[in-house]
């Protein structure tokens, strides 16, 4: 499962071929979907969320390339992370 940022030690990958992104941050993990930023599974600490969904409304175009990308079996691009 390819990681596609870190920051803040929260680490970001992304896996295909469900449109889900799994965020893991310090032994805890969820399954969260990348168009919605929904909850799938798992559960964060509480400032870890609102992080993450920083990042991502940041990042939504990256975020869809990589998702092209992994659907077509390249490589993913890192992301910059949040500053």
């Amino acid at each position: 499962m390819p990681e596609i940022s870190r920051f803040f030690g929260i680490v970001i990958k992304m896996f295909f071929p469900t449109m889900r992104r799994r965020i893991i941050h310090a032994g805890h993990k969820a399954l969260i979907m990348i168009e919605t930023l929904e909850v799938l599974r798992g559960s964060l600490p509480h400032r870890v969320p609102a992080l993450v969904l920083e990042w991502a409304a940041t990042h939504r175009e990256e975020l869809r390339a990589d998702w092209r990308r992994a659907r077509s079996g390249r490589t993913l691009a890192p992301i910059p992370p949040l500053e």
